[in-house]
């Protein structure tokens, strides 16, 4: 996900401290006991005056997940989420998927204002609504919800005015800057950030669509991909395998390339009619002038020259995930009129767009699913890239 880093500017945080440390004597009211649940355990970073807690009025506590500073393993503990807003839905989560955002996030990897611990990540989520406020007119109690990166916009930009929400300049994230993610068993956001699922669609899997899935789905709507065109793709892993079915389905010639030869059979059998050997940066002869459009899904240091030559005169080079782009600016015009471009997830429409094009073609996330008490190993599996592909957490469980 693309990281807003906002600031959490919540009055009733502001007057009684981060959610995490909000402890205050008294029964654990939304749990409906008089003392915390077994699960409510408080960490040495948790430990303030008393070992209950008395939300005040319309807050909820919860159960989470939580690091207390960077690079820190997970610790169950209760957080205290603010009162709901009128334009807010509160989701019990079933299902949350661990993105490599939400691994930089823990490990501090995009600084102080970004990662404000203890910090709950977590930004795939699939779960029920359980409440919604007087001003949700859209989502209803009881129906299973999908939420992602993005968790509110201003909607009064020139970007917001023209559908681009997710290039708000006062957008707020899901799980940066001071708010609290999906690691938990409930969730508060901006209803309109909040995407029904329609019958059908695998709970387990749905999740990562929110994330990478639009992250690779936005640059064939953005930068007007057609069927005819020939369309490479570069990494085989969480957004590579993604962006392969897409393209399959759009109607498009499908290049895959990796670093991984074992990784051939699979690219094939999610729709790429032609594979190619990645070494050393570069690809193997044969695809020069060949492609009309190529994402790049891995963040690896690519041999940007060598990326170029693989495309016809007027083709694109998009990036969807982190390298480090060196090129002389001749070789974009040298060759023909060659573009660079990047996209950061996708605006809301869409996503709508995707999930109902996931469901047309039968399009989901390849997922290895976690029960919640082993979720510092499902992290470490991210942060090792030894999942294939996309790792999901059962919160449920």
């Amino acid at each position: 996900g693309f990281v807003g880093m906002l600031p959490l500017r919540l009055a009733s945080i502001a007057a009684h401290g981060p959610s995490l440390g909000s402890w205050r004597r008294g029964p654990c009211h939304s749990l409906q006991r008089s003392s915390p649940s077994p699960g409510c355990r408080l960490p040495a970073f948790g430990r303030r005056m008393q070992s209950t807690v008395r939300p005040l009025p319309g807050e909820r506590v919860t159960v989470a997940w939580a690091a207390a500073k960077a690079k820190a393993p997970l610790e169950q503990v209760c957080i205290t989420l603010p009162p709901l807003q009128p334009d807010e839905v509160e989701i019990q989560v079933a299902f949350c998927g661990i993105c490599h955002s939400d691994v930089h996030l823990i490990d501090g990897d995009w600084g102080a204002e970004a990662s404000q611990y203890p910090l709950v990540a977590g930004h795939e989520i699939v779960g029920t609504v359980t409440a919604a406020g007087s001003d949700v007119k859209t989502i209803t109690v009881g129906q299973l919800v999908g939420v992602g990166w993005q968790r509110s916009a201003c909607g009064g930009c020139q970007y917001c005015r023209s559908g681009q929400e997710h290039l708000c300049d006062d957008q707020q994230a899901t799980c940066s800057g001071g708010q609290r993610g999906g690691f938990a068993e409930y969730h508060r956001t901006k209803a309109q950030f909040v995407f029904p699922l329609g019958e059908g669609v695998p709970p387990e899997a749905a999740g990562p669509l929110f994330c990478g899935g639009v992250t690779t789905f936005s640059p064939f709507v953005e930068f007007d991909v057609k069927p005819w065109h020939r369309v490479g793709v570069v990494g085989i892993g969480g957004l590579g395998h993604l962006a392969l079915q897409w393209a399959s389905k759009w109607g498009c010639e499908v290049t895959a390339i990796s670093s991984s030869p074992d990784k051939e059979e699979e690219a094939r059998r999610l729709g790429a009619h032609r594979f190619c050997a990645m070494q050393g940066g570069k690809p193997e002869p044969g695809l020069e002038g060949l492609l009309d459009f190529l994402v790049v899904t891995a963040p690896a240091d690519f041999k940007v020259p060598a990326l170029l030559g693989m495309l016809r005169r007027d083709g694109r080079l998009c990036y969807v995930a982190s390298s480090s782009i060196k090129c002389n600016s001749g070789h974009l015009y040298s060759d023909g009129m060659k573009a660079i471009m990047g996209t950061n997830t996708g605006s809301l429409q869409n996503i709508r767009r995707m999930m109902d094009f996931a469901g047309r073609h039968n399009i989901w996330p390849m997922v290895e699913v976690l029960p919640v008490k082993r979720i510092n190993e499902a992290l470490n599996k991210v942060r090792q890239n030894q999942m294939r592909y996309r790792m999901v957490v059962a919160i449920g469980s």
